[in-house]
C-alpha cells in the first residue's frame, strides 16, 4: 500500500478544502452538525475565511484525496458542565471534522490526519488535544482510545438536527512526554 502523505490547507488552496468537506457531508451527514446544504451555499469568502481561521489538513495516497480534519482551539460551551479547559494555560487544541473516504477507511488515513492534528497542536503550544466522539459511536471511540486519547467526564448533546437524541464524549490527549505516552508524531 502506497504512502499517506497530509498537507496543511493553505488559503490559495481553499478549494481543495472545500471539496472534500462537501463531499465528506454528502457521504456521512449523520456524522456532522453541518449539513451539505449549507455548506454549498458559502461563499468563496467564506471558505478562504474558513481556512485562515483554523488549520485544515488534507490525506492524500498515490495524488487522490482520501480525507481531511481540522484543529481549532476547544473552548467550553453553555450546553454542558466542561471542565476541560480549567487548568490547562496553554488551553486545548481540538480536533474536528474528521473524515476519510470510504475505501481509506481502515487503512491508517484517520490516523495519520489525527496524528498531524496533534502535531500541529503542540507546535501551537498546546499541552493536550480533545476529540469530541458520539457515545453511540464504537469505532470511532476505540479508534481514539488507540491513539492514546482517554475518555473524560465531560459529555454534551450532539450538535445538529440530525442528533437530538445522541450525547457525545470529550477524549483528551496529552501531547508532552511527561504527560503520558503519545505515539510518534512523526
Amino acid at each position: 500500500m502506497s504512502e499517506i502523505t497530509v498537507t496543511t490547507v493553505t488559503p490559495e488552496a481553499w478549494a481543495a478544502f472545500k471539496s472534500v468537506r462537501l463531499e465528506a457531508l454528502r457521504d456521512s451527514p449523520e456524522a456532522f452538525s453541518a449539513t451539505y446544504g449549507e455548506e454549498a451555499a458559502f461563499s468563496d469568502d467564506e471558505w478562504v475565511a474558513r481556512v485562515e481561521r483554523a488549520p485544515r489538513f488534507i490525506a492524500y495516497r498515490d495524488g487522490a484525496v482520501v480525507g481531511t480534519a481540522s484543529l481549532g482551539v476547544h473552548e467550553a460551551d453553555d450546553e454542558t458542565d466542561d471542565r476541560l479547559a480549567e487548568g490547562f494555560d496553554s488551553g486545548l487544541g481540538e480536533i474536528f471534522g474528521l473524515w476519510v473516504t470510504p475505501l481509506a477507511r481502515g487503512t491508517g488515513v484517520a490516523t495519520a490526519l489525527a496524528r498531524a492534528g496533534a502535531k500541529r497542536a503542540q507546535q501551537d503550544g498546546r499541552s493536550h488535544v480533545v476529540y469530541w466522539v458520539s457515545t453511540d459511536n464504537g469505532r470511532a471511540v476505540a479508534f481514539a482510545s488507540g491513539l492514546g486519547f482517554r475518555p473524560t467526564d465531560s459529555r454534551r448533546p450532539m450538535r445538529g438536527s440530525n442528533h437530538a437524541s445522541e450525547e457525545e464524549i470529550a477524549m483528551i490527549l496529552p501531547l508532552g512526554a511527561d504527560r503520558g505516552t503519545l505515539p510518534d508524531l512523526g
